[in-house]
Formats: C-alpha cells, sequence, structure tokens
C-alpha cells in the first residue's frame, strides 16, 4: 500500500485553508509542498511565509520539495517549518554528500530528487544515505503535464539499484500521476505517490487518495 502525497502546488490558492482541513481528514500521510524559484525550474510557486501558514494548519507530515539553486541555504527554514522529508535536486546541488549530511544533522529525513533526463545510476555513491529518492515523471516547474512513459523502467531501475545496495530509501514519483499510471508506478516498486491534479481537481478528493491508497 503505498503512501499518498498530494501536492498543494494544485490546490485552491484562494482557498487553501479549506484544501488543507480535507488533507487532515483524508487518508494521505503527507502533504507534498513544490517550492520553485523561477531559475532552477521556468515558475514560481510559493515562499515561506505561504509555507508557515501551511504548517500551522497541516495535521499531516510535510514533504518539502526544493525546486531550487542553492537549496542548503534554506536548510533551517525548512527545519523550522517542522518538515519531516527536504528533498533537493542531484541536478542543483554539486555537493551533495555534504547537503545530506546537513539535512539529516537538522533533524530531518534527505530525499534526492532526478529530473526525466538524469539517469538512477548518478546516485551509486549516494543510495545509502538517502531516506528516499524522488523520481520527477514529468519535467518540472508545471503542474497537469502528460506522464513521461520511461519513468516505469526507470523505477525498475532505481528498485534494483536499491535492493543490490541495501539501501533503506523510498522511491517516490510526482508528475502525471493518476489511477492508472500510479498502479503500474506500485507494481515496478514505487513506495510514494505525489498527486496534485488528480486529487484536487476532482469532486471527492478524498476518494481519489483512498483509491491511490489501495493500489498494490
Amino acid at each position: 500500500m503505498p503512501i499518498v502525497s498530494p501536492s498543494l502546488l494544485a490546490a485552491n490558492f484562494a482557498d487553501l485553508k479549506s484544501d488543507i482541513a480535507m488533507i487532515n481528514r483524508s487518508e494521505a500521510e503527507w502533504l507534498h509542498l513544490d517550492v520553485m524559484d523561477g531559475v532552477f525550474v521556468p515558475n514560481i510557486s510559493f515562499g515561506f511565509p505561504v509555507l508557515e501558514a501551511v504548517a500551522k494548519l497541516c495535521e499531516k507530515k510535510l514533504d518539502v520539495h526544493l525546486m531550487i539553486v542553492e537549496p542548503e541555504k534554506f536548510i533551517k527554514q525548512v527545519k523550522a517549518l517542522g518538515a519531516y522529508m527536504m528533498n533537493v535536486h542531484y541536478e542543483a546541488c554539486p555537493h551533495l554528500h555534504r547537503v545530506i549530511q546537513q539535512i539529516h544533522e537538522a533533524g530531518m529525513k534527505a530525499g534526492v530528487t532526478l529530473n526525466p533526463h538524469t539517469p538512477v545510476c548518478v546516485l551509486e555513491d549516494i543510495i545509502q544515505d538517502v531516506d528516499m529518492v524522488l523520481l520527477m515523471t514529468v519535467n518540472p516547474g508545471f503542474g497537469g503535464q502528460k506522464f513521461i512513459e520511461h519513468s516505469i523502467e526507470k523505477v525498475k531501475a532505481l528498485r534494483a539499484l536499491i535492493e543490490r545496495t541495501k539501501s533503506n530509501a523510498l522511491i517516490e514519483v510526482d508528475g502525471g500521476v493518476n489511477g492508472e499510471t500510479g498502479k503500474r508506478l506500485v507494481e515496478a516498486g514505487t513506495d510514494v505517490l505525489v498527486a496534485g491534479s488528480y486529487v484536487f481537481k476532482a469532486d471527492n478528493p478524498e476518494e481519489k487518495i483512498i483509491e491511490l491508497k489501495s493500489l498494490s
């Protein structure tokens, strides 16, 4: 049974309080927060004032995904939110091992994200140090994109790497997740499903969360 982490990026920003209340009532374990800077990705989402307001209302674990340059500058601020997981991009961290250490020293779980073009083999020397790997199954920066089909094979390759190295890392996927792609991703070895539009744009978001959680 996968962990479900609805992405706040697809929520109603004019009524975030209601959407967060829905997440609190739901069976979702985490809330996924995409922070974009308009530099690393071609869009801007929300900053720490919004994150602080969300953190005060949300009763679920905060899964913070920094799509930004120099994410290590914000470790203390992410920790201050009470975040459970801080996720940084491999492509944004030339000194990735050091950043992972700093996240752990701050008392958070450390995740590493790979863009669609980045092969899982680059994690060979870091996989035993991370708590989770997030595979982007669309190009980061915008919600509502079409699922990249090759992602299924990429999940399988990552699962093989994790098993071969005896790592405890979870596999998370983000992008184009719905009932159909979610089932295939879980079958391939995914542990955590991030879903934005599929949950927040639904007539009954809580039912969609239950549907995703039931995939096996």
